[in-house]
């Protein structure tokens, strides 16, 4: 575990590590295994446009961290509270992205056995990083995170 100070949250996984873990997994298994299902050449332009979503929406989403001088990395200090942009459609929409990316890469390397660890990436990063976050936060800026919770999805 991560420890966090009261200006920054304590993960009990790094969220790289928690999306990337299984993606490296599904990948040593194809390496080692082959895959049980060929992946036809669909996964070429979705896999592409996959990556390019995780660009710009995570970049978008780290361009308001800062605007908002508010930390964007992981012991970095939390000052503000976003919800514009793409956080009015999820609250963590960088780790959308980054399961988006997680796909992207999955299609294009291909792994189908990638694809079958895609929901451990997901709980992983929901155990990992979103609850501690949002306790941080709940900590952090109380009633005013509680109604944005209220109002936008963990997701989308």
């Amino acid at each position: 575990m991560v420890h966090g100070s009261e200006e920054t949250v304590g993960f009990r996984l790094w969220p790289p590590v928690a999306i990337g873990a299984p993606l490296f997994v599904g990948w040593l298994a194809t390496s080692f295994w082959g895959d049980p299902v060929g992946l036809s050449g669909w996964r070429i332009p979705l896999g592409w446009a996959l990556v390019l979503l995780f660009v710009g929406w995570n970049g978008w989403s780290l361009w308001l961290f800062r605007r908002h001088e508010t930390g964007m990395l992981p012991g970095q200090a939390t000052h503000a509270m976003i919800e514009e942009g793409p956080y009015r459609l999820s609250r963590n929409p960088l780790y959308v992205g980054m399961l988006a990316l997680y796909l992207g890469l999955a299609l294009l390397a291909p792994t189908s056995w990638g694809l079958v660890m895609f929901p451990a990436a997901v709980l992983l990063v929901l155990w990992g990083a979103i609850r501690p976050e949002e306790r941080f936060l709940h900590e952090r800026f109380g009633a005013p995170y509680d109604d944005y919770t209220r109002r936008v999805r963990r997701w989308l």
